[in-house]
């Protein structure tokens, strides 16, 4: 390779290093305006598989499941997650919302949580959650728990100040903060904070 061959792959190495950067740079400026649901789709060409590990406080089941593969929802895996989210005082099993998943699976990824999500409630009948609204203050009278769009969650070895203060920086949704009860509250509803 001649001297003019030499200083010319190096000029054009430069040009694309500019040009790599240029690019990034707009990316990362575009992205800014994309709605999040949209950008979800750009995050779903980068990460192959979504899984989530949890655990039901009350009926001490735990299930460790890839949830989504392949561009595509595991019909399997949302039915067993669909399972341990039930309402455990009446068994009724409902569809929990996959927004409510991608959520759980991007604070553990933020976080790096290798341990199960505890779930303290996940889906809730409305009888249940009547009940509890009888019981207890801080039970919304519309709560997303009845929608599938909700959890409680605490994770070992993890503060719920910690979890509280990930679960904000995702603006995925309503976050609710409960020290004295050891749990946080995340849902996929509007973003909201208490």
């Amino acid at each position: 390779m001649n001297l003019i061959e030499k200083k010319l792959k190096e000029a054009l190495g430069l040009m694309v290093s500019r040009r790599s950067l240029l690019t990034g740079g707009l990316v990362a400026l575009a992205s800014s305006f994309i709605p999040r649901k949209a950008f979800s789709t750009v995050k779903d060409m980068l990460v192959p598989d979504r899984s989530l590990f949890v655990y039901n406080t009350y009926t001490g089941e735990t299930l460790n499941a890839s949830y989504w593969s392949d561009g595509q929802y595991i019909m399997d895996a949302l039915h067993e997650i669909n399972h341990i989210f039930r309402d455990h005082l009446t068994e009724t099993i409902e569809t929990i919302d996959t927004n409510l998943l991608d959520l759980l699976f991007a604070l553990k990824e933020q976080l790096k949580i290798t341990e199960p999500f505890n779930i303290v409630s996940g889906y809730r009948t409305p009888q249940t959650n009547a009940k509890l609204r009888q019981h207890k203050r801080g039970v919304a009278k519309n709560s997303l728990h009845m929608f599938g769009k909700a959890v409680d969650i605490r994770v070992p070895g993890y503060s719920t100040k910690a979890l509280r203060l990930a679960a904000i920086e995702l603006k995925g949704g309503g976050v609710g903060y409960y020290p004295r009860s050891a749990f946080v509250h995340m849902d996929v509803g509007e973003v909201r904070y208490w």
